[in-house]
């Protein structure tokens, strides 16, 4: 299993990278781990949120549901929904083949935030380590 460490991570299987800036914002990319989408098997639907939904740390933005089960996904960062990865309707599969690529969920705007929003999440190693400690 594979852990960029381009990004950072949630203790519930998420993971962020910073996409750039909007403005005074920071768009912030949301996608499950390789790890989360191999514990769930092959997955058959995605809910995501709505463009404009305010998310906040932990709370609930979606589900994946497998075949196994259905899975909450959280939001790592504060901010809006700026975008959502349409194509997952048609193909959810996608977050199965490419979950740190074409596998995203959602892009967040934070924005009230110095610095990086991501930066109180795990690194990979730390994440890594969680894996591990399973």
């Amino acid at each position: 299993m594979t852990t960029p460490d381009d990004r950072r991570y949630t203790d519930q299987h998420e993971w962020a990278l910073v996409q750039g800036a909007a403005g005074a914002a920071t768009v912030v990319r949301v996608g499950i781990t390789d790890h989360a989408q191999d514990a769930l098997g092959d997955i058959v639907f995605v809910q995501l949120p709505q463009v404009g939904d305010e998310v906040a740390p932990g709370n609930p933005i979606g589900e994946v549901e497998s075949t196994k089960s259905v899975s909450d996904v959280y939001s790592p960062v504060a901010g809006v929904v700026t975008a959502v990865n349409d194509a997952l309707g048609d193909a959810p599969e996608t977050v199965n083949s490419d979950p740190y690529g074409a596998g995203w969920l959602v892009e967040v705007e934070v924005t009230g935030v110095a610095g990086d929003p991501t930066a109180d999440l795990l690194d990979a190693a730390a994440y890594q380590a969680l894996v591990d400690a399973g």
